[in-house]
């Protein structure tokens, strides 16, 4: 029996914010605890920030929250500073 799990590796989360900021590929949008740690900020900061109206969430049920990176960056003048 082969066991294709070793082969396959899935990345977590994190690994993936990481690699996709080395390789200058932005995700569309993040779960809030995926943003937080692709801007290396706090998830309460960004429940903070969302509260105080400085980012803005997009509710897609009663448990999943998105954010969309390109407009929270722009909010956050991130843009700038990557560049």
């Amino acid at each position: 029996m082969n066991n294709t799990n070793q082969t396959n590796k899935i990345t977590t989360s994190k690994e993936r914010n990481i690699i996709m900021k080395n390789g200058n590929t932005t995700p569309k949008y993040l779960r809030p605890k995926e943003l937080a740690e692709y801007l290396g900020i706090g998830l309460s900061t960004v429940w903070l920030y969302s509260k105080q109206g400085k980012i803005k969430r997009i509710k897609m049920s009663q448990k999943v929250t998105l954010f969309n990176v390109e407009e929270t960056e722009k909010a956050l003048n991130l843009n700038e500073s990557m560049n």
